[in-house]
């Protein structure tokens, strides 16, 4: 039997007049994701079909690729009652063999009105056919096995399980961003969340050696890593920070050291942002869970930039971002033990409700503009491409 990935979309859909736009940017990306694995793209109305020499690689790469919903492994079947009841057979036969005597139902989407048997007969001939010849039984309200049918006017296909997608907008059709990425939980989810909405993601990344040392540095390059296998690649900035988080240290009193070295992030990471193209900066803050995240806190820190700042998990608890981080593959890196910068030097009790006006008359005294702009020229710039680690599929 012939065999294919059923690829399944959802909001790029509802686009009206702009849907060719989006339609065209995920099947550049699907057919990117899918090629290592030897896969061909065809479009259908409302889904498309991939062929590949290693199928199984092809499912997981496409899962991963937003904008799409779901994907399923097909069996290519012709418009016929007796080839869709063979598929379906087949089907069912695989799942018990890998699962055992499973309940199962038949759904049934005919999309091709020449067909001359509706939805409901559809599945309830197939479903006999399954019943009699594997003896799985029927379950129509909670069964373990869903067998899909699809009959459409440029293919019909059957089959069984069905992996969930990320969803969201296909990558690069929002315009790039650049991520504020350290080695915590919260950043890279910030940077797969904005992915989601379309945006093409490069990252910065602040390095204080020797007090966040080189295995700092190696774990950020493998959260970047992770977040280019959801794009393809990712460009990462490494700016060495030391000597200017020492001099912001010394300049002012040691409750706003927190702010004034996320001030100077942002200065740095706006130069660097105009460098490469990006339209707005992303952050993984959170409103309240640290003492730097107040709203008095983060006026302050955002009036230093020279772009918008995106801040998508802004009203997330930490359980809930932990919650994502595991579901999309970062958490475990993230969980590592790390040095994070922003911890040096920093008081007992900093300051909760700092004001523009006091960090900018400290950072008057300070050659700012030209440290910002001289750090951003000066990064290490790092190519990441996928990490190949692609996260286990979810069934739905």
């Amino acid at each position: 039997m012939k065999r294919a990935i059923v690829v399944r979309y959802g909001e790029v859909f509802l686009k009206g007049e702009n849907r060719g736009f989006f339609l065209s940017k995920l099947e550049q990306n699907l057919r990117r994701a899918v090629a290592p694995c030897g896969g061909r793209v065809e479009r259908l109305h409302t889904r498309y079909l991939v062929r590949a020499d290693d199928p199984a690689g092809a499912l997981l790469s496409a899962s991963r690729v937003f904008g799409v919903t779901s994907v399923s492994p097909a069996i290519l079947c012709e418009p016929d009652l007796t080839a869709i009841g063979d598929a379906a057979v087949a089907c069912a036969r695989e799942t018990a063999d890998r699962r055992g005597n499973v309940s199962f139902k038949i759904e049934t989407r005919r999309s091709d009105k020449r067909f001359p048997f509706p939805s409901l007969e559809i599945s309830r001939l197939v479903g006999g056919r399954v019943f009699t010849e594997v003896g799985l039984p029927v379950d129509v309200h909670q069964p373990a096995l869903t067998i899909g049918i699809e009959v459409g006017r440029e293919a019909t296909f059957v089959y069984g399980d069905t992996v969930a997608g990320p969803g969201g907008l296909p990558v690069t059709t929002a315009g790039p961003v650049l991520l504020l990425l350290s080695g915590g939980i919260d950043s890279p989810v910030a940077g797969w969340l904005m992915q989601k909405r379309g945006c093409e993601v490069s990252a910065i990344y602040f390095h204080s050696f020797p007090y966040t040392g080189d295995r700092t540095k190696e774990k950020v390059k493998d959260l970047a890593r992770l977040l280019a296998g959801w794009q393809g690649r990712l460009r990462l900035r490494v700016v060495h920070f030391t000597d200017i988080q020492k001099a912001l240290r010394e300049a002012g009193p040691a409750e706003l050291a927190v702010v004034l070295y996320r001030r100077m992030m942002m200065r740095i990471a706006s130069h660097a942002a105009r460098l490469d193209g990006a339209l707005a900066l992303v952050t993984g803050e959170n409103l309240g869970q640290v003492a730097s995240q107040t709203l008095e806190n983060i006026a302050t820190i955002e009036e230093a930039a020279a772009l918008p700042v995106l801040r998508p998990l802004l009203t997330y608890d930490k359980s809930e971002t932990t919650a994502l981080a595991r579901r999309i593959g970062t958490f475990e890196v993230s969980a590592l033990p790390y040095e994070d910068c922003c911890s040096l030097f920093v008081p007992e009790h900093p300051e909760l409700r700092a004001r523009v006006e006091v960090a900018a008359a400290i950072e008057a005294r300070l050659p700012i503009a030209q440290w910002a702009r001289e750090a951003a020229e000066a990064s290490e710039i790092i190519e990441l491409l996928d990490a190949g680690l692609p996260a286990a599929p979810a069934l739905v």
